[in-house]
């Protein structure tokens, strides 16, 4: 396994970060997610990205009972906030001081330690003063109950305008978790300069592309029995923008581009992400053990720059480029 910085921190993540999003708690039964965690600390990974509305705090409590017995110091543990969770009332969503101070509480009761590396805004809210939330965030920070912040799909001027309020307020705001694949680059033009400038790094979701980049999905077949697109608590729908035939099409023209490099899909689309030099980790789920060991083997490498441009010319214009997609995908308001 490899490591890299996050952000200009002195904090190093594992290229790999391990994430139970869709299956822990919901999709897979708790036995075969223990499992996947257990790969992935035998893989190398140190780093383990979760949220307290994955399967409505559910994922936040399989993954802290299967790192309990772990050196806390040898791993780092990531949590989000957010989104509504429990009984879902009127405080029970958004970045609220009330709802983010007591949502730092039960993300660690559940995850049964006493902080997080790092704590991540789910997503921004309109709803409440940017100023409220940071300040939020700092004294989560003071009080040791998590050593970073950082954020998910927030356009670059919100990157701009978080990051100035944590440097006033004396703490470190160095990551951002954007949805980033070979298919879904809208972070190109404007989040990821804004990031380099302010110190930022990403830590990527979905480089599999839901599962797509795999190319286990054919164009004018069903899909798998069993398979993401089938899966009616999330799955399919968040995976149907890419399920078109065109993009199936051009994604299975990408197999004879990995096995000129000895690599699957699944690896030439992780290692795609790690080489872009503001991404300091790619975050990977699992539903099966076997999953975690083929993923992990994209750290550490090297495409070389023609198989980097012979990607471009096959997937072509079916590649989602457009950054004004960051905001269009944020909720306008926030979720009740």
């Amino acid at each position: 396994m490899e490591f890299r910085h996050l952000g200009n921190s002195g904090l190093k993540i594992s290229e790999i970060t391990y994430g139970n999003w869709l299956t822990h708690g919901s999709q897979v039964e708790n036995d075969v997610a223990t499992q996947c965690v257990r790969a992935a600390l035998d893989a190398g990974i140190s780093t383990f990205d979760t949220a307290d509305v994955y399967a409505n705090t559910a994922a936040e409590t399989v993954l802290g009972e299967v790192l309990k017995g772990e050196r806390r110091e040898s791993l780092e543990i990531f949590t989000k906030v957010y989104w509504p969770t429990g009984p879902k009332g009127h405080n029970d969503s958004g970045l609220s001081r009330k709802h983010v101070m007591e949502s730092i509480d039960g993300s660690l009761r559940r995850l049964q330690t006493d902080y997080v590396d790092l704590y991540q805004a789910h997503r921004f809210d309109t709803a409440t003063p940017l100023e409220e939330t940071m300040q939020a965030f700092a004294d989560i920070v003071r009080a040791g109950k998590a050593l970073y912040i950082g954020v998910s799909e927030w356009t670059a001027e919100q990157l701009r305008d978080g990051v100035a309020l944590a440097r006033e307020l004396g703490f470190q705001l160095i990551s951002s978790q954007p949805q980033y694949s070979m298919l879904w680059r809208v972070i190109e033009d404007e989040v990821v300069p804004a990031s380099r400038e302010l110190g930022v790094s990403q830590i990527v979701w979905s480089p599999i592309a839901q599962g797509v980049l795999t190319g286990k999905y054919q164009p004018g077949q069903a899909p798998p029995p069993g398979s993401r697109a089938t899966d009616e608590k999330g799955g399919a729908q968040m995976i149907g923008r890419f399920m078109d035939e065109r993009t199936l099409e051009a994604v299975q023209g990408l197999r004879p581009v990995a096995e000129s490099v000895d690599l699957t899909m699944s690896q030439l689309a992780v290692a795609w992400v790690l080489q872009n030099d503001n991404v300091a980790s790619a975050l990977v789920g699992a539903s099966r053990p076997e999953q975690v060991h083929e993923n992990v083997a994209a750290a550490g490498v090297r495409l070389p720059d023609e198989v980097m441009t012979r990607i471009d010319e096959v997937l072509g214009d079916v590649v989602v480029r457009d950054p004004a997609m960051t905001a269009k995908n944020a909720p306008a308001q926030r979720p009740s």
